[in-house]
């Protein structure tokens, strides 16, 4: 089995850390995204949506983060607590997935957009309006895990860890990666993360996120890039 990830990618590090967790073997075929390859013409062959993660599994090529986690919980004999048999239990994993891609993920990546692309992309700073915004819209998604998901368990599901808060941890460590601490007045969730950082171990757990928590140093990259023309673009008509 084969998954195309770049760990810059909070999707591809909730499959990445999946499957390193409990023990799936894969072959990591990289895809830089600041480097462009997903606009490699071998790329565009295995998904012409040129996005990642992917996982290609013999001749059966699957994209979406969630689908493949799906896949990979079903396909193979994992702990139960990942992604419950219980009916109820496994709704509410499904109802975390459901929630997060317009809320959270969608927020923290948007705050992480503002604050380590924009001034490249746009060559100016963000405007204050815009990024105070974000940053409501990000707490109020915060609050809402905590709130709604986590109420007062371990994990978002109940006393074990599952797919949910694999799925949440990569969303709120994006905008983390920023130097923008996300985690400041917020026990509860500082306390959530330690557990899930315990369970999946620090090490694989800081191994997944180096790449993020350099990304102060990644717009002077891309402005060194001149192959990320087409990405830039695609940036741009984003922000304007």
């Amino acid at each position: 089995m084969e998954l195309y990830l770049d760990l810059f990618s909070q999707p591809c590090r909730s499959v990445f850390l999946f499957a390193k967790t409990v023990g799936i073997p894969f072959d990591l075929k990289l895809v830089e995204l600041t480097k462009g390859h997903q606009y490699d013409e071998d790329f565009g062959k295995v998904n012409v949506m040129r996005q990642v993660p992917v996982l290609k599994d013999g001749s059966f090529v699957l994209t979406e983060s969630t689908a493949i986690l799906r896949y990979l919980v079903q396909k193979h004999s994992v702990a139960d607590h990942w992604y419950p048999a219980e009916l109820q239990q496994r709704a509410r994993v499904n109802e975390y997935l459901s929630w997060q891609h317009t809320n959270l993920r969608a927020h923290g990546s948007k705050v992480f957009l503002f604050r380590a692309l924009y001034p490249v992309v746009m060559g100016t700073e963000v405007p204050k309006e815009k990024m105070d915004a974000a940053l409501e819209a990000l707490n109020q998604s915060l609050t809402m895990v905590e709130e709604k998901f986590l109420q007062n368990k371990p994990f978002i599901i109940g006393d074990k860890i599952s797919l949910a808060d694999l799925v949440a941890i990569v969303e709120i460590m994006q905008p983390f990666g920023t130097r923008l601490d996300v985690y400041e007045g917020r026990p509860k969730l500082i306390a959530w993360r330690d557990r899930v950082k315990k369970v999946i171990g620090e090490k694989l757990f800081d191994e997944a996120h180096e790449v993020i928590m350099k990304a102060p140093n990644l717009a002077e990259e891309m402005k060194n890039n001149t192959d990320l023309e087409k990405f830039k673009l695609k940036l741009q008509k984003m922000f304007s």
